[in-house]
């Protein structure tokens, strides 16, 4: 069956209650969140619960940093699938709205979490914190649970063989490093920007190579330039690409995109959603001296991709 998201917490159909829950952001879904939805995985298992996530709609650190710099990892539907194929029946999507913010860690662990949810257990991370000023701490959590009915396990950190950290936070320096080989590791998948394909200059065109242009949105921006990729289409057809990222210094965009060409691809993708992998950085963005140059580079990077794209 397909996941089920539900929203909300309040009066929940006694099916949409009892689950064993892994409880966190989860932007990513990388491996080290992974073993904390094991946990879950194994509580449920113990109890004959559903398996399920809770986590939040927008990202906690979105309501208190406004203005911050775009950071998130994945889509809410990126987030499902994720989950999903990890094994995961429910995804509780709570909103972070000013209630929610404002809330204790006391109210949080017994209004929404035993009194809403109804879970039976929850699995948190060793730095999982919750309720107003980050009070609450897996030790409270615990402690709250065996007065609620709820149990509760907490996963310490774990980190690849290699000493690789397994977090949000090193994925996202590893983006920012162009390091596409780092966050595919630490993600257990290549990082991928999922959106709608969008009308662009059309200047591709022009010189023999068609871009689908998607939108950075709320994306965390790699480093930009170029990559080897590869784009799932709506219809479920994956097709090696090469792309970039970025503004273009030659042709400069007001907000940074992500313009695929799709090797031996030809359609109408307009106001499709796909969703690309960037399998790999080729090269930094650059300037050219006309568009002979620049056909002449676009060609010698998808001759480089289709090399990466081998060799992944």
């Amino acid at each position: 069956m397909p996941i089920q998201i539900v929203t909300g917490w309040r009066d929940l159909a006694p099916d949409h209650r009892g689950a064993a829950a892994a409880v966190g952001a989860f932007d990513g879904v990388h491996r080290g969140h992974q073993t904390v939805i094991g946990a879950a995985r194994e509580a449920a298992e113990r109890l004959h619960a559903p398996l399920a996530v809770v986590s939040f709609e927008p990202h906690p650190r979105r309501w208190f940093q406004p203005e911050a710099a775009p950071f998130r990892l994945m889509t809410t539907s990126q987030m499902a699938r994720a989950l999903e194929e990890q094994g995961i029946e429910r995804l509780h999507l709570l909103p972070f709205d000013a209630e929610m913010a404002a809330m204790s860690d006391e109210a949080f662990a017994r209004d929404v979490l035993a009194g809403g949810l109804g879970l039976k257990h929850a699995a948190v991370g060793f730095d999982f914190t919750y309720g107003k000023g980050r009070t609450g701490s897996p030790e409270a959590l615990a402690r709250a649970g065996s007065e609620l009915g709820f149990s509760v396990s907490v996963t310490e950190r774990v980190d690849d063989q290699s000493g690789l950290k397994l977090s949000s936070s090193a994925v996202r320096e590893a983006l920012a490093a162009g390091d596409m080989a780092r966050a595919t590791r630490i993600l257990g998948r290549p990082f991928a920007i999922e959106g709608e394909v969008v009308h662009g200059d059309k200047r591709g065109r022009t010189i023999g190579v068609p871009t689908a242009n998607v939108r950075m949105g709320n994306y965390m921006r790699p480093a930009y330039g170029v990559f080897a990729t590869r784009t799932r289409l709506a219809d479920g057809r994956v097709v090696d690409g090469v792309a970039n990222l970025g503004v273009r210094p030659m042709f400069e965009t007001p907000e940074p995109l992500l313009e695929v060409w799709l090797f031996d691809f030809s359609g109408d993708l307009y106001g499709q959603v796909v969703e690309t992998q960037l399998i790999a950085r080729l090269r930094g963005e650059m300037s050219f001296d006309g568009l002979d140059a620049l056909k002449a580079q676009i060609e010698a990077d998808a001759r480089a991709a289709r090399l990466a794209l081998a060799a992944a």
